[in-house]
C-alpha cells in the first residue's frame, strides 16, 4: 500500500539520521587516532593515509591506559558480582517471601532510583573518608553498590514476580528451605535477568566519572574514564594520542552493545511487566 510505504520511509529517514549522528563521532575518533600530529593539523577531516598504531601504543603504555584499564576491570567485576548477589537475594525476598515491611522496603528501593548521586555525594564521601575507604578499591566498589543496588533490586524483583508462585510452593512442600528455594529454583530461573542487569550495571560502572573521581583521587588508582579525562590535559597538543585513549575506553562498551544487544534490551524492559 502506498500509505504503508510512506509511513515506513517516514520512520526510516529519521532513524537513519540518528544512526549516522551516532556512528560519525566514533568513525571520526578512529580516523584521528590513525593520523600523525602533522596530518591532523593540516586536515583533521580527511581520511587517514595509513593505519598507524603508534598513537594507540603511546596511549596504552606511555599514558598509563593499561593500568587504568586493569583498575576499571577489577572494580567493575567486583562491584557487578556484589550487585548481582545482593540484588538477586533481595529481589527473591521481596517478590516471594511474605514478611512485614516488604512493601515499604520495595518502595524505598523505588525512591532510591529517583535520588541523583549529586544529592548524596557529600555525605557519602565523608562516610568513606571517616571509614578510611577513600582511594581504595573496596571504597569505590561499595560506592558503586550503594548507587546501583536499588536499580538491581527493582529489576530482579520485577523478574521474580513473573515466576509462578506455585513453583516456590512446590519446592517448599518438597522440603527445601528458603535458601534451598533460592539456590535451586529461583537463582537458575533468574539467570536471564541476572545477565541483563549485570550488563547494565557493568556499563553504568564502566562509564562512571563522578563517583570514581571522588573515591580515587590519586593517579595510580584512576579508572579508565578518569584516565581519559586526564589525557585531555596531558596531550592537549597531541590530539591523535588523546583520540587513541578515547578509542581504547570506548572499545569494551562498543563490544558489549554489539554482541549483547538483546540482553540489554531485556534488561531495560524488565521492569515494565506487571507481576
Amino acid at each position: 500500500m502506498p500509505g504503508a510505504r510512506l509511513a515506513r520511509w517516514a520512520a526510516a529517514v529519521p532513524m537513519a539520521g540518528l544512526a549516522l549522528a551516532t556512528i560519525y563521532p566514533l568513525v571520526f575518533t578512529a580516523n584521528v587516532a590513525m593520523k600523525t600530529r602533522r596530518d591532523y593539523i593540516l586536515d583533521r577531516f580527511s581520511p587517514a593515509g595509513s593505519l598507524r598504531w603508534d598513537n594507540l601504543a603511546e596511549a596504552w603504555t606511555g599514558a598509563g591506559m593499561a593500568r587504568y584499564f586493569v583498575n576499571s576491570f577489577v572494580v567493575v567485576a567486583c562491584a557487578v558480582a556484589l550487585l548481582l548477589l545482593l540484588g538477586s537475594m533481595a529481589g527473591f525476598a521481596l517478590a516471594r517471601l511474605r514478611f512485614r515491611g516488604s512493601s515499604v522496603i520495595f518502595l524505598g528501593c523505588l525512591a532510591g532510583l529517583f535520588i541523583p548521586f549529586q544529592v548524596i555525594m557529600v555525605p557519602l564521601t565523608r562516610v568513606m573518608a571517616d571509614s578510611g575507604l577513600i582511594d581504595t578499591y573496596p571504597g569505590l566498589i561499595l560506592a558503586y553498590v550503594a548507587q546501583y543496588l536499588p536499580f538491581t533490586v527493582f529489576l530482579m524483583t520485577s523478574h521474580y514476580r513473573t515466576i509462578p508462585a506455585e513453583i516456590v510452593d512446590a519446592a517448599r512442600i518438597d522440603g527445601n528451605t528458603v535458601y534451598g528455594v533460592y539456590r535451586r529454583i529461583m537463582l537458575p530461573l533468574g539467570v536471564p535477568a541476572l545477565l541483563s542487569v549485570g550488563i547494565l550495571d557493568a556499563l553504568f560502572c564502566w562509564n562512571d566519572v563522578l563517583i570514581a573521581l571522588l573515591m580515587m583521587p590519586s593517579p595510580e588508582h584512576r579508572t579508565l574514564m578518569i584516565g581519559v579525562n586526564a589525557l585531555r590535559g596531558q596531550y592537549s597538543d597531541d590530539i591523535p594520542t588523546f583520540a587513541s585513549g578515547v578509542l581504547i575506553a570506548a572499545v569494551p562498551v562498543l563490544m558489549i552493545y554489539l554482541f549483547l544487544q538483546r540482553q540489554i534490551t531485556d534488561g531495560v524492559t524488565a521492569g515494565s511487566t506487571k507481576g
